[in-house]
């Protein structure tokens, strides 16, 4: 840590360890969790450890730009600060870590938009999309999410970085279109995006909706909705976007597999003929409708 340089803030060796509830788990228990990690993380390895998020009760440490504001470098000034006394371990500064942050948020979606201009021009749209904007009297547009414009060597082109901290409030589409305008205006080129890890379903069929309507397009299938989102955002410019392996639920171990709907024409029959009161002829109905429909959209 006491050599590391990059473009991305960061305070410790590891920067941040967030506890997201995805599936049959509360807030809550990520909140327990989360705590457990913290006092474990600092009673063995001997580093201070800050909450965040639903996890944190102090309003002006919620979120990783007020924890983070002054990164590595500054983190030993700050820890002599008692209103920045960590939740766990000790006041001391730690030079070959830095700091911990860990707590419950959301799912970040953390998101690049690819552009060909320099990292100066990248960094201004970034400031005017970003919720905290210039600053308090400057806002950006776009709420609940974060951002810098940085250089990307390997692929010569600039980025701006985006996390977006509660994808309800501001899509990725929206994002996306926004930086387009901006972009525009500078009459500098936007080439498609970037998601770094993974990404919630509903992220990506929310952007396929919004193409749809946009478009007047006719696409009903879930795998073509995830094409097209792919295929308008760009996802798929820098890297390959498979989506057995970057959509968080096409990641996760199927649990139904004794449901009705995971069954084959052949297995459903057969359950049909079986001596017992389901599937009957409820089950039957639903499948002759869904048939229908399925007609209908020919």
């Amino acid at each position: 840590m006491r050599k590391h340089k990059g473009e991305h803030p960061r305070m410790g060796a590891l920067d941040v360890c967030p506890f997201i509830p995805i599936s049959d788990v509360t807030v809550t228990e990520c909140v327990e969790i989360s705590k457990k990690f913290g006092a474990r993380l600092a009673k063995e390895v001997g580093v201070p450890v800050f909450l965040y998020g639903a996890a944190s009760e102090t309003e002006y440490r919620k979120t990783m730009p007020q924890i983070r504001a002054g990164e590595y470098e500054g983190l030993e000034d700050k820890l002599k600060e008692e209103r920045w006394a960590p939740d766990f371990g000790c006041s001391t500064f730690v030079p070959s870590w830095g700091g911990t942050v860990t707590g419950v948020r959301k799912f970040l979606i953390a998101y690049n938009i690819n552009m060909l201009s320099t990292k100066e021009q990248a960094h201004r749209i970034a400031l005017n999309l970003r919720e905290k904007g210039r600053g308090d009297d400057q806002p950006g547009r776009l709420k609940a999410c974060q951002g810098i414009g940085w250089w990307l060597e390997e692929a010569n082109i600039a980025q701006i970085s985006l996390n977006m901290t509660d994808m309800d409030v501001t899509p990725m589409h929206v994002a996306y279109e926004e930086a387009k305008k901006d972009a525009e205006d500078l009459k500098v080129a936007v080439t498609g995006s970037e998601l770094v890890g993974l990404v919630p379903l509903s992220a990506m069929l929310a952007a396929a909706d919004f193409y749809i309507e946009k478009e007047g397009l006719m696409v009903l299938d879930e795998n073509q909705k995830v094409h097209l989102a792919i295929n308008r955002l760009g996802l798929s410019t820098l890297s390959p976007f498979n989506p057995k392996e970057r959509i968080i639920e096409y990641c996760l171990p199927s649990s139904s597999s004794n449901l009705l709907i995971q069954k084959t024409v052949n297995d459903f029959v057969l359950s049909v003929g079986d001596r017992s009161s389901a599937p009957g002829g409820g089950s039957v109905s639903a499948l002759l409708a869904a048939l229908g429909c399925g007609l209908g959209a020919m």
